[in-house]
C-alpha cells in the first residue's frame, strides 16, 4: 500500500508537484470540436472567448482515418493560440485503443504548457488512473513542464460507476468527472438508444381512481441517470473534484436539454458538455446561478457574518446550514462574475 505522505510527491524524477488543491474556476461548460474539421478548426479561437472550457476532441466522433490529422491538428492550435481565462483540455482516445500512447506523448511533449486537462473516457478502475497518472510524470519531466496536467474521467462503464470512489482518489490529478450515457447505456445493457436525457417509457403512474377504475392515470416521465449523477458527485465533492453532466444529444430538443441541465446543475454539478453552439448559451445559462437567489444568499450571509446562530429572515429561519448553502451560491456567482461582466452586473458584485 502507497504511503499517504507520498501522495503529493511527483510520481518522477523532475516531474512538478502534485496540487493539493483543485483549481476552481467557471466551468459551466466544455465545448467539444474536432481538430481535424478545418471549418471547425478555423472557429476555435472565436468559439475560446464564448465558452469557460475549449476540448479538442480526439476520440468518439472523430473517424479512424482522421484520428491522427485530429491530434496534428489540436497541436497546430494550442501552439498558434492564447486562448486568455479559458481551459484548454483534449479528450484523449481510451487506454486500450492504438492512439492512446501518441496521443498523451505528443500532446505534453509539444504543447503540455497550454493544456489544463485531458478528459479519459472509459475509465474502469484505478488502475487506469495509476498508469496514467505515472506516464504524465515522466513525460511532464521530459518537456520540463512547471504545472501538473489534470486528469478528467468519464464514467461510461458499469465498472467505472461500481469504482468510482476509488477512481475519485486514486490520484491528486483527478480534476472531475462526467457522465457518458450512451456507452454507460451499452456497458449496462439499458434499452435505450438516446444520448442523455429521460426515456418516455421509464416512468411512474398515479393509482387507479377508486371511484373510476377505468379512467386515464396520469404518469411522469423519470431520469434514467439520477443514480448515476448523484453517485458520482458524491465522489467528487469528497476529494474535491468537481462532477460535469456529460453530452445531451437531442440538439433540435433544446427544452429537454435545458430541463436535463438543470437537474444535474441542481444535485451539484458544476458544468456540462456543449455539442453544438447553440447549447453553449442553454449552458451559460443554467450552470450560472440565477440572479434573485444570489441576491437572497447575500442577504442570508449579511444578516449571519459568521455563520453561527439562528435569524429569521422574511418569516425563514436561517441557520448554519442555511448559511453554507448560501455561501456555495454566492462563492460561485463571484468566480462566475469574474469572467462574465453582464453577470458581474445582474449580480451587484
Amino acid at each position: 500500500m502507497r504511503s499517504p505522505r507520498d501522495f503529493f510527491k511527483p510520481l518522477a524524477i523532475g516531474a512538478p508537484a502534485p496540487l493539493r488543491e483543485i483549481p476552481v474556476r467557471p466551468s459551466r461548460m466544455i465545448h467539444f470540436f474536432d481538430p481535424s474539421n478545418p471549418r471547425m478548426a478555423d472557429k476555435a479561437p472565436g468559439i475560446a472567448a464564448k465558452v469557460d472550457i475549449l476540448l479538442g476532441n480526439l476520440e468518439d466522433a472523430v473517424p479512424i482515418d482522421r484520428k491522427e490529422a485530429a491530434r496534428e491538428g489540436l497541436v497546430q492550435i494550442a501552439r498558434d493560440n492564447d486562448f486568455g481565462d479559458t481551459q484548454l483540455w483534449t479528450r484523449v482516445n481510451s487506454l486500450d485503443s492504438p492512439w492512446f500512447l501518441d496521443d498523451v506523448t505528443r500532446l505534453v511533449g509539444e504543447v503540455g504548457d497550454k493544456l489544463d486537462v485531458i478528459m479519459l473516457p472509459k475509465v474502469q478502475g484505478p488502475w487506469d488512473i495509476h498508469y496514467v497518472d505515472q506516464l504524465l510524470a515522466q513525460l511532464e519531466a521530459k518537456a520540463a513542464l512547471q504545472r501538473p496536467i489534470l486528469l478528467h474521467c468519464i464514467l461510461e462503464t458499469a465498472l467505472g460507476v461500481a469504482n468510482v470512489e476509488e477512481i475519485a482518489n486514486a490520484s491528486p490529478r483527478i480534476q472531475g468527472m462526467s457522465l457518458g450515457p450512451a456507452d454507460l447505456a451499452a456497458s449496462r445493457r439499458m434499452k435505450t438508444t438516446r444520448v442523455g436525457g429521460g426515456h418516455p417509457g421509464y416512468l411512474v403512474r398515479n393509482d387507479p381512481d377508486p371511484d373510476n377504475p377505468d379512467a386515464p392515470r396520469a404518469s411522469y416521465q423519470q431520469d434514467l441517470w439520477h443514480y448515476t449523477i448523484g453517485r458520482m458527485v458524491d465522489a467528487c465533492a469528497g476529494v474535491g473534484a468537481l462532477a460535469f453532466y456529460g453530452p445531451f444529444g437531442a440538439i433540435d430538443d433544446p427544452v429537454a436539454c435545458e430541463d436535463q441541465f438543470r437537474n444535474a446543475f441542481l444535485m451539484g454539478c458544476v458544468g456540462t458538455w456543449s455539442l453544438h453552439p447553440s447549447q453553449i448559451e442553454i449552458a451559460k445559462r443554467v450552470f450560472s446561478p440565477p440572479p434573485d437567489e444570489v441576491a437572497w444568499a447575500k442577504r442570508v450571509l449579511d444578516a449571519m457574518p459568521d455563520g453561527s446562530g439562528a435569524v429569521m429572515l422574511d418569516g425563514k429561519m436561517q441557520d448554519d446550514a442555511t448559511w453554507k448553502q448560501c455561501k456555495v451560491m454566492v462563492d460561485l456567482a463571484r468566480l462566475i462574475a469574474g469572467k462574465d461582466p453582464d453577470l458581474r452586473e445582474l449580480y451587484g458584485f
